[in-house]
Formats: C-alpha cells, sequence, structure tokens
C-alpha cells in the first residue's frame, strides 16, 4: 500500500551494480495454508571494497529470526521496517540464516506464495520473491538455488520446484519432502514452487544432441483430459526452437502447472511453468478455435522464455523488453509457421492499433525501454511486449533473416548466463552482421507512435518515380522531442495489370527484388526508382514493416485495386480496412450533422467498398481465414483513432448499420456461406476446418444483425445443435445483441449445462458484458452478485469487468456516466484485493482527454474519487495520478 508521502520513482538514469552477490541460496519451506515457515540460507559476499549495510527487500513478512555465521543476531543487530530487513557491520563473505512466517491463504494480491483451488503456487516476477523471504529482489543478482518442501502427503501429494528433483522421502506423522536443485544460476523472479493435490500427464522429447526430456503437464484431477493439445504445443515448440532458433533444452524435465488464480497468462520459471489454466485446457466440448490457438502461442512464448529471458535475463526491470519483446516476437514467428502467417500478423497490428497506439497516445505512455517507474506491474504493457516484438522484427527485417539468426546466436553464445541490457541484444545484432543500429536504438528509448506522411510524383518523360517520406513522432509524457527514427519501410510498386515492378533506385546499375527494405532515417527523405514506365500503385509498409501510422493518398479506386491485386496479404487486407474506414467515417459525420445513416446517399467510397466487398463473398479460392479477416470490419477502439472527439454513439451506430446493410444487400449469399461451411459432426483444429468455421459463424453474426425472427431462428439452431464451443459461442454471440426470448433461454441453458466449467463460465460473463442491448450496465451490475463472479479471480474480473470496459465502446460510455461508476467501484474494491489487476483495469478510464467535454467530466469524477482512496496502492496511484496530470 502507499505511504502517506509520494511514493518513490525508480530512474534507470540511478542503476548500480548491486554492493552484494548472493552465490547460492538453499530454501525450506514448511507448507501450511496460514502459516508458511520459510527458511532462507544463503551465501553472501561483497562486491569489491565497500563497506555498505545490506538491504534486503520484504514485504508482509513475520521475521522469526536472523542467524550471521552461526549466531543469532539480536533485535537490535537489524532494522526491519514494512520494506526492507538492514543489517550493518558485516564481514566481506557470510553465511545468512532467515527464517519467516507467511500466510498465503490471506495473499488476495497473487504475488508471492498463494493459494488457488487449495494448492500452493507461486508468482515472483517483478518483486513477488520479496512476499515469500528477505532478499535482493532485482534481476541482476543470480544465484543457485536448492529448494526444499514439507508438507502433509495427503493433502498435497505433488512437491514441484525448480530444476531437477534430487531427492524426496516420507516423515513422521504423514508428511513427507522433496528438494530441487536447480543447476542454473537465476534471477529469484524466476523462482517457482507448487504444491497440491494433481495429477498430471507425461510424455517424452528427444533433443537434437539425443538427450531425453520428461515432459509433464500437472492440473487438477477433473481436468486431466484437457491437457493432449498442450503436450503436443510443447513438443512442437521445443522442436521449432532448436530448428529455427538453434536453443536445446537443458534440464531433465520441463513442467505446466494450470492454475485457475492468476494475474498473468502464465510464468516462465525454470523448469515449472505455472499457467493461468485457461492457456493449458482445451477439449472441443469446452474450448474455441481462438482457444486452441492462443493456448499454442502462450505454451510457445513461455518455452521460448527459457533462453531469451531465463539462460539470458534481463539487468534491471527497465531491460523487460529484452526478454518480453524478443520472445514475443518468437512465439509470433512459432504461431505463424504452425497457422498462417498473413492472419497471424493481421491479428498483430490489429492489436497494436486498437491498443497499443491508444497506449503511446495516453497518459502513461512509455518507451520500449522506459526511464522510470513507480510500480514495475504497470510496465507489464503492449508497448514493452508487442511493440518491443515489433523492435526485434525491424531489425529481422534491417539484416535479414540468415543475419538476425547468426546476431541470435551470437547473443546466447556471448552472453548465457548473464543479466543484460538491450544495448546488448543490439550490439550482438550490429557485430554479427557489420552494421550500425546505432539510430536504430531511438526506437528503444523514445515514446509514441510515428507518423509517415508519403507523396509521390511520377516524371514520365524520365521514366522516374519518386517517393517523399516526412517523419514525425507527437510529444508524450517528458518527451516533448522527438529525433527521427530509423524506420525499415518494405515497399512494391506495382504496374496497372496489378504485376509487381523491380525496383531499381536511382543510381543503381541494375533492377533488384520485387519487394525492397527503404531505410527512413531523415526527418524528410526521399527515394527515386528508375524505368518505371508507367505511373505505379505503391504498395508501402508492406507486412506492416514498421509500427507507424502511415498517410498517403490512395485513392478509392487504388485500394480497391490494391484489394484486388497486391502479392502482399497484408496489404491486400490493410487496403479493404481502410476503404471500409473511410466509409464508416462519412457514416458518422452524417449522423453528426443529421442524425440519420444513408448508405446510398454517400460517395463514391461507399459504392467501391461495397463492389469490392461482394467480390470477396464470391471469391471460392481464397484461403478461408485470410476471406473471413478481409470480410470484417475495423474494430470499433481502431475507428476511435480517426474521430475527434471520440463519439462512442456515432462510431458504434455508424459500423453497426453498415454491418446491417452489407447483411441486407448480400442476404443471399451470406446465407448460401452459411450453409456451404456446416461441417456437421466432424471438428478439427486444423486451418482449414477452423477457416470454414470462421465464415461460416462470420456469416451467422451479419446475418443476426438484422435481427428478423429467421435471424433469430438461425442463431438459436445452431446454439442447440452444435457440438463445439465455437459454434455454441458464436451463436450465443450473434442472439447477445437481439432482444428476445430466445437469448434469455439460451443463456440460461448454457449456464446450467457449464456452471461446473470456471472457464467455460468466463465465455457466459463475457459475451453478456458485450451485448449492445441498452441494459447491459446494469446486467454487468448484476451479475457481480451471481454465484458465477468472484472479484478475487482474475479470470471473472477480466472476463466481465475488464470486456466491459474496454469491449463495450457504446455501453461503457454511455452518457448518463453509469458505465464509468460501475469500473471505478470495482477498481476500488480491488485496490486492497489485488492492486495489480486494480492497475489493469482501470485503463479505459485515464484516456478521457480523447472525449467530449460532459464525457471528460464524468471519467474525471471517477477518477478523482481513485486518488482519494484511503492507503491506495503504489500501482493505482501511478496511473491514476499521471492520468490526471
Amino acid at each position: 500500500m502507499m505511504n502517506d508521502s509520494t511514493p518513490k520513482t525508480i530512474y534507470l538514469k540511478d542503476y548500480t551494480l548491486p554492493d552484494f552477490i548472493i552465490d547460492s541460496i538453499d530454501l525450506h519451506f514448511d507448507l501450511d495454508e496460514t502459516a508458511t515457515v520459510v527458511k532462507s540460507s544463503m551465501k553472501i559476499r561483497r562486491r569489491a571494497d565497500n563497506k555498505s549495510a545490506l538491504i534486503l527487500a520484504g514485504q508482509d513478512l513475520d521475521l522469526l529470526s536472523v542467524i550471521l555465521d552461526g549466531n543469532v543476531l539480536a533485535e537490535d543487530a537489524y532494522q526491519v521496517d514494512d520494506e526492507s530487513l538492514t543489517i550493518t557491520s558485516l564481514p566481506t563473505s557470510f553465511f545468512l540464516e532467515i527464517t519467516t512466517r507467511i500466510n498465503p491463504k490471506e495473499n488476495t494480491a497473487l504475488e508471492g506464495l498463494y493459494l488457488s483451488g487449495g494448492n500452493f503456487c507461486t508468482q515472483c516476477e517483478a518483486e513477488g520473491f520479496r512476499r515469500i523471504t528477505y532478499y535482493l529482489d532485482r534481476p541482476d543478482v543470480m544465484s543457485s538455488f536448492t529448494t526444499t518442501l514439507v508438507a502433509d502427503k495427503e493433502r498435497y501429494p505433488v512437491l514441484l520446484s525448480n530444476g531437477n528433483l534430487e531427492a524426496s522421502g516420507e516423515l513422521e506423522g504423514g508428511r513427507h519432502w522433496a528438494r530441487w536443485q536447480d543447476p542454473f544460476k537465476k534471477p529469484c523472479y524466476l523462482f517457482a514452487l507448487v504444491a497440491g493435490n494433481l495429477s498430471y500427464i507425461d510424455d517424452e522429447f528427444v533433443t537434437r544432441s539425443g538427450r531425453k526430456v520428461c515432459l509433464r503437464i500437472y492440473v487438477e484431477a477433473h481436468n486431466i483430459n484437457k491437457c493432449d493439445h498442450a503436450m503436443r504445443s510443447l513438443k512442437r515448440s521445443m522442436r521449432w526452437d532448436e530448428e529455427v532458433f538453434g536453443r536445446e533444452y537443458d534440464l531433465d524435465i520441463y513442467m505446466i502447472v494450470a492454475v485457475d488464480d492468476f494475474n498473468m497468462g502464465a510464468m516462465e520459471n525454470k523448469g515449472l511453468n505455472v499457467f493461468n489454466s485457461k492457456f493449458v485446457l482445451a477439449d472441443p466440448d469446452t474450448a474455441t478455435d481462438a482457444d486452441y490457438l492462443n493456448i499454442e502461442g502462450v505454451i510457445g512464448h513461455e518455452y521460448f522464455h527459457n533462453w531469451s529471458g531465463n539462460r539470458v535475463t534481463c539487468r534491471d526491470w527497465f531491460q523487460l523488453s529484452l526478454k518480453e519483446g524478443f520472445t514475443v516476437f518468437r512465439d509470433q514467428e512459432f504461431s505463424g509457421d504452425m497457422f498462417s502467417h498473413a492472419v497471424k500478423r493481421i491479428e498483430e497490428v490489429n492489436q497494436l492499433r486498437s491498443m497499443q497506439f491508444t497506449e503511446d497516445a495516453g497518459p502513461m505512455a512509455h518507451p520500449v525501454r522506459p526511464e522510470s517507474y513507480v510500480e514495475i506491474n504497470n510496465f507489464y504493457t503492449l508497448t514493452v511486449y508487442e511493440k518491443g516484438a515489433e523492435v526485434v522484427r525491424m531489425i529481422r527485417t534491417l539484416v535479414g533473416k540468415e543475419g538476425f539468426r547468426r546476431g541470435s546466436d551470437l547473443y546466447f553464445e556471448r552472453h548465457d548466463g548473464q543479466a543484460v541490457t538491450t544495448e546488448d541484444f543490439v550490439a550482438a545484432m550490429e557485430d554479427a552482421n557489420q552494421v550500425n543500429l546505432s539510430q536504430f536504438k531511438r526506437w528503444y528509448s523514445q515514446a509514441g507512435t510515428p507518423l509517415v506522411k508519403v507523396v509521390d510524383e511520377y516524371d514520365q518523360k524520365a521514366q522516374r518515380y519518386r517517393l517523399k517520406f516526412q517523419q514525425s513522432c507527437p510529444e508524450t509524457p517528458g518527451q516533448p522531442i522527438k529525433q527521427p527514427f530509423h524506420i525499415p519501410i518494405v515497399t512494391g510498386l506495382l504496374d496497372e495489370t496489378g504485376q509487381a515492378l523491380p525496383l531499381q533506385l536511382s543510381g543503381e546499375v541494375s533492377a533488384s527484388a520485387e519487394s525492397r527494405v527503404l531505410e527512413l532515417r531523415d526527418a524528410e527523405q526521399t527515394f527515386v526508382f528508375s524505368s518505371i514506365k508507367k505511373r505505379p500503385v505503391p504498395s508501402l509498409n508492406r507486412h506492416f514493416s514498421s509500427p507507424i501510422k502511415l498517410e498517403f493518398s490512395y485513392t478509392d479506386s487504388d485500394l480497391a485495386f490494391l484489394m484486388a491485386n497486391d502479392s502482399d496479404e497484408f496489404n491486400r487486407w490493410d487496403a479493404g480496412q481502410q476503404l471500409a474506414l473511410r466509409v464508416i467515417r462519412e457514416l458518422v459525420g452524417q449522423w453528426q450533422k443529421t442524425a440519420n445513416f444513408d448508405l446510398s446517399a454517400l460517395g463514391e467510397s461507399a459504392q467501391v467498398f461495397l463492389g469490392a466487398y461482394e467480390r470477396l463473398l464470391h471469391d471460392e479460392n481464397a484461403d478461408k481465414n485470410l476471406l473471413a479477416e478481409a470480410l470484417t470490419l475495423p474494430k470499433e477502439s481502431y475507428i476511435c483513432d480517426f474521430i475527434h472527439p471520440v463519439d462512442p454513439e456515432a462510431i458504434h451506430g455508424a459500423r453497426w448499420y453498415l454491418i446491417q446493410a452489407l447483411a441486407r444487400r448480400f442476404g443471399e449469399r451470406l446465407e448460401t456461406l452459411y450453409r456451404k461451411y456446416d461441417q456437421g459432426k466432424h471438428y478439427s483444429i486444423d486451418p482449414d476446418a477452423i477457416g470454414k468455421r470462421r465464415m461460416r459463424n462470420l456469416s451467422l453474426a451479419l446475418l443476426g444483425t438484422v435481427g428478423d425472427k429467421a435471424d433469430i431462428a438461425r442463431g438459436y439452431d445452431q446454439f442447440q445443435r452444435s457440438d463445439n464451443m465455437t459454434d455454441v459461442i458464436a451463436a450465443l454471440s450473434s442472439l447477445s445483441h437481439i432482444d428476445c426470448s430466445e437469448q434469455q433461454q439460451a443463456f440460461d441453458a448454457f449456464y446450467q449445462k457449464w456452471q461446473q466449467q470456471p472457464l467455460v463460465v468466463d465465455k457466459w460473463l463475457m459475451l453478456q458484458a458485450l451485448s449492445r442491448l441498452p441494459g447491459t450496465v446494469h446486467k454487468v451490475i448484476e451479475l457481480q452478485q451471481h454465484p458465477a463472479f468472484n472479484i478475487k479471480n482474475p479470470n471473472k474480473v477480466r472476463s466481465l469487468i475488464g470486456a466491459f470496459a474496454q469491449g463495450n465502446l457504446v455501453r461503457f460510455h454511455q452518457a448518463d456516466g453509469e458505465g464509468y461508476k460501475l469500473l471505478a467501484d470495482v477498481v476500488a474494491t480491488l485496490n486492497s484485493l489485488n492492486p495489480q489487476v486494480a492497475a489493469r483495469i482501470v485503463t479505459p478510464l485515464i484516456h478521457w482527454r480523447r472525449y467530449g467535454v460532459e464525457r471528460q467530466a464524468l471519467m474525471q469524477t471517477q477518477l478523482q474519487k481513485l486518488l482519494a482512496i484511503p492507503g491506495l496502492s503504489n500501482d493505482l496511484y501511478e496511473v491514476v495520478s499521471k492520468a490526471l496530470v
């Protein structure tokens, strides 16, 4: 909790090496729900010749004893406060034993050691280890860990920790013990412990060097039949990392444990990954196609951390993207190889544009490598993760795939067993490829989304085509002025037939590939292409090669042309998005002038868009997953970026009206597609089957917006007949926006069937929170009292409150401010229960400046109410106070 004084800000510029080195730590846990006793035995030495006191971080600990080199210290030989234990007058090297007592049952923050479903588990990243024992809780203190667990055998038959199992045995009184030893030095944030009544499935993986690795996934017994997909995903991840990055697993065993109560998605603790159960458990009855794909991606992400995060870790928390950005890039590439690179890229960019760009433009905007923080948990952000991955992707674009592999090999080889910085990562890429990335490093230090404006000029006589680029970046907190970025923009030129032109820059002897990297380094820069016989249509920032906002004066026909002809699948999709965006923006303007929507009264954009949309609907040869993406209109959260101030009713209304117009205009074709892609009872998760379900359920969703009796009957029939969760949820989603008796019947039947399945109930909560119907605010308030909801469980909070506030633009922002009050009330309750979750779900309120004056006042009132809470947590204080500056 926050002290009476302003919380302390931590700065990157103040980093210094720790004064002490902890060579080894031996942990002994006597596990008890309310009184776990932890004995920590550490071998410590001073770094160089310093006389500093030893200050160990600790929080919510009951200190029982301190023993220095075998001698019990008197209470006046050390100082203890709410945050630390300080010992002075220490020798150069010494042996320190500290015994503490903690209460896992009361740990609702879910950091350190806590209970989930009656089982003990831990979450130590970023600073949770200090809730277990006093320690130098920072990532650059790397130690050898040995962990002994003692517990009641009947209640906790499974005892797990990091590394390899060294020994185990029985004790009197029905108790038992197990000792785990991790041969690799690690920071304490990678420590893990799990003890409970768990079942497991096991398998084996043979590494490329011939080593056999035991693989185990631990879950509660009733979930044992939902682990097969996770195990297959793990084995694919291990093989992929060997083949693509040359990384081999290094322990005798790799374990995953699924828990229901977890603040994050999963945690890469060395050899013992603790997962939110939603990213492990899957079968066709309870998991959707999206769940299957997410599980594979998260399993891969945590496994890839074994090298990009564990073997090579971050020096300090400002370097968080060193491991997270790099590992997100790795899991994105893995998912692309397993499914579809184009579809995966579209999903990634949708998230960047609709969420990370908003973060860049808000009060919590920060660089990929932040300069300061009050609470590090607030910087597990899309900027650090997803934008961090984009920075890594740009490096690969600049040095090429082979060069990137050389650089990553050098990075792992050079820094194995070390805690390093983003500069070390970039240096390895530079040294392996003999390139200079000094300017490029501004991506790590400058916040904000660059805006790149492009104009073209064609000289028919000289057969030259010019592209003039101009880059800028808006002011962000603490950074009013930005230096030019080094921006790789992959570019192609298409002739009038849609064929890609060979690209020859002025001064070059011959043409090169049909797509090339233009390196924008200056505030203004012009590239001149030779031997261009007719004016081309440029394909810019292909595959979204840089995370920028790009402006170019495409005509409507240009965008339709790119939709039909561009060889870059991402840009083909994006051209359609931009065309749809133009129509929606026109409809918003129409509403704001006339309080009416009329597609027929719009200009050329609408007609070009409708023609392009019809061609897509009749494309029999397109990849079905890509086609479904192309037929989906831009997200409301993305549209908000183009309407100033944001007008929630107009944006939602315009988009919904356009969807209804498409459903009415192309209803017959949509009904044909709906019938065509009915796969009956044959469920599989291969890309083709997923694509067909996506097309069928997209058709259902579009038709359902009309809301007539036939649409209701279609949706309710699919709900009743479907044998897989993907189709059931699609049907329930379609009905959720229609005020009819079938909707209530379906939701009631769904809950009755699945009420004992927490992850399925989360979907039930989420769909109700996302309903566009007028009574949704009151429904969400009502659901907070439902037995299905538990405010102490992060998944429940995210499914109901998070989905409503972040995903339901029109109802969260309804004019009476009730949505804002709802969110603020929940955040206030969470402040004392789980500050980390509180600070994350408050985000929709902090962007109040984007809206009109009436909404601004309502949102500010709720933020001020939160800021006035007695005992406000540091997590929430940092976010709310910055929002109100």
